[in-house]
């Protein structure tokens, strides 16, 4: 597989005051560059992880995958181009501002802007959270996971699984059309949502002590509006979390415990119990839709459904058939 991580993201905002403290004192992300136009933020070793900008030329938005070398971005370049799908080389002083030695940018389906880069710069000196937390559960699993509205599934799948090779690792249909892709041992990295637009829905960060989700929760607890999601399980990915609402118009996805699977032998399959195993109502959603999670959430507990004990002694891989909840919520319903 070519694409490893995601490795970076670019936001446009109109409130790059409002980003600041919440990137650094609510997230805890360490703020590194701040200029009246632009904001980059660390999560771990790499120089940064998140940029955050109002210059219109980023207006867009984007999203930086990691490949492993030259070699593999040019195969990718090539591939990207044999689907008729331009690519642009992005000139030294931009690959120099992502802080990345090379990079291409192409657009997927949907109009979103796509970087593909290697050679990620290491920073000198230890990263410092801009609030007291243990970390960040990145490394060779990248920064997160991105979810986006999309407008119709089926015309963005078959890029980013044919021309990308993102693997599905799951996918659900009711309360809506979600689809979740691996393209490391995290249990996903990618997915889309069916809402009838086409957006940003959330980011994920995921944190290396659960206590410092529940930390977050109360912070954000203390701001009117600030949870868009209630503190709850998912059931693909197993990880407690809740969400946030940004400076703009999309949500952070604030969580620990997230499941490790098996690339090589993962195999996708229909989660019939919906989206959460417990907890994560969305105010976001409508009657008809909150109503159908609500259903799906007491079925699960009516059917006696628990994550894994060993999810709660820390990160862990389990694949298809070495779980009886898993199989059994993955093939009932």
């Amino acid at each position: 597989m070519e694409v490893q991580a995601l490795g970076y993201v670019g936001l446009p905002t109109a409130a790059i005051e409002d980003w600041a403290d919440y990137g650094s004192k609510f997230l805890g992300m360490q703020l590194v560059d701040r200029t009246r136009d632009y904001l980059t933020f660390r999560m771990d070793d790499r120089r940064q992880r998140l940029v955050v900008s109002n210059d219109s030329a980023d207006r867009s938005g984007f999203f930086g995958w990691e490949v492993a070398d030259a070699r593999a971005l040019n195969a990718m370049a090539a591939r990207v181009e044999a689907a008729g799908v331009a690519v642009e080389r992005l000139p030294g002083i931009i690959a120099s501002q992502r802080r990345v030695k090379e990079a291409i940018a192409f657009k997927d389906p949907v109009g979103n802007r796509l970087e593909v880069f290697y050679g990620a710069e290491i920073a000198t000196d230890p990263f410092v959270p801009g609030r007291s937390i243990s970390g960040f559960r990145t490394g060779p699993l990248g920064m997160g996971h991105a979810v986006l509205h999309v407008e119709r599934i089926d015309e963005a799948l078959a890029f980013y699984t044919k021309v990308l090779g993102l693997r599905v690792s799951d996918f659900f249909t009711v309360p809506y059309r979600a689809y979740f892709f691996h393209v490391n041992p995290r249990h996903h990295s990618f997915a889309m949502i069916e809402t009838g637009r086409n957006g940003i829905h959330h980011l994920m960060m995921e944190l290396t002590m659960l206590d410092d989700v529940g930390q977050g929760y109360d912070l954000a607890l203390g701001e009117k509006g600030r949870v868009a999601t209630t503190l709850g399980r998912h059931i693909n990915d197993q990880m407690v979390s809740f969400y946030a609402r940004t400076p703009s118009d999309f949500f952070v996805e604030y969580g620990w415990g997230g499941r490790s699977i098996e690339p090589s032998t993962w195999q996708p399959e229909e989660i019939t119990y919906g989206a959460s195993l417990w907890g994560h109502d969305r105010d976001w959603l409508g009657p008809e839709q909150t109503a159908a999670a609500r259903a799906l959430k007491l079925k699960a507990a009516a059917d006696g459904l628990r994550a894994p004990v060993n999810v709660m002694e820390g990160n862990h891989t389990v694949a298809p058939g070495q779980c009886i909840w898993w199989d059994s919520m993955r093939k009932t319903g």
